[in-house]
């Protein structure tokens, strides 16, 4: 499992916990984070192999987990579990998705400096064993999978167009949520949460 699916040991923990149960209802885990604060929050967050999840599948995975995780108490602290879909700016964090996504713009961020920086944004072109590739304003370059801290698709026009319709083909999306779309100044401003999260108190 890739540190940008779960990034801690705990998280590494309760992936493994999880993951069964996820996979048993058809969906893959596409990450997992435990949130510190007075009330820590467990984020899963899945998608079907082929995409298109709704909100009664986060609460089908939500309901599955939380029994695994009654069972089991892997946190001594209470805690809210929360279940969402990637979102359209999803996060990208398994070597599949940088070629999924192929074509649409992403900013990646790396473990270690590379030619003097750590964050790069461009247009993936896919994958090359294992090899991220991105076009960026100098060319494209490819960067080992493994040196990736962070990654996850820009918001723009054509990544809405295209999840308004893959999830329209799929019966999962009502295209009238997105009249309104909210946006602010700021590169990481711009976001739309496709589906709430159900949240289940531990």
């Amino acid at each position: 499992m890739s540190d940008l699916i779960a990034k801690t040991a705990i998280d590494r923990r309760l992936a493994a916990l999880v993951t069964p149960a996820i996979e048993a209802l058809g969906f893959e885990l596409v990450r997992i984070r435990l949130m510190g604060g007075k009330t820590r929050i467990l984020q899963v967050m899945a998608d079907r192999p082929d995409g298109g999840i709704i909100v009664e599948d986060c609460a089908k995975i939500s309901t599955a987990i939380s029994a695994i995780l009654d069972v089991e108490d892997p946190l001594d602290d209470q805690y809210v579990l929360e279940v969402s879909s990637p979102g359209i700016d999803r996060p990208l964090t398994r070597l599949k998705d940088f070629d999924i996504w192929q074509g649409y713009e992403a900013r990646i961020e790396t473990t270690e400096l590379i030619d003097g920086r750590r964050r790069f944004k461009g247009n993936l072109v896919g994958i090359e064993g294992e090899e991220v590739l991105l076009e960026i304003e100098e060319g494209t370059i490819g960067l080992q999978f493994e040196w990736l801290s962070d990654a996850k698709l820009v918001l723009t026009d054509d990544l809405i167009a295209e999840m308004l319709r893959q999830r329209k083909a799929t019966g999962a999306i009502d295209e009238t949520e997105f009249d309104e779309i909210e946006t602010s100044d700021g590169d990481d401003a711009d976001e739309i949460e496709d589906l709430g999260m159900p949240e289940t108190q531990h």
